[in-house]
């Protein structure tokens, strides 16, 4: 999740603007990410079946975001 840019704007924007709130916010944003793959691997343990944003959809959402969802991912 972490790309190499993440070094470059981490100087750039230190020096220039957010001193040691740029630390809390990379914290922020590494626990966010955690929480998502959390609720992620808690929905995926749900379901019997392989998974697929269709099968996520479906299970969570219903069937007409599912089949929207699988459309995009077609059209993708």
């Amino acid at each position: 999740m972490i790309g190499a840019g993440i070094f470059v704007i981490t100087g750039q924007t230190a020096a220039a603007l957010a001193g040691p709130a740029l630390t809390f916010s990379f914290v922020l944003a590494g626990l966010a990410a955690a929480f998502a793959a959390l609720s992620y691997a808690e929905i995926a343990a749900m379901l019997p079946v392989l998974g697929s944003a269709y099968v996520y959809a479906d299970a969570t959402f219903g069937g007409w975001l599912a089949w929207f969802m699988g459309w995009n991912a077609v059209a993708e």
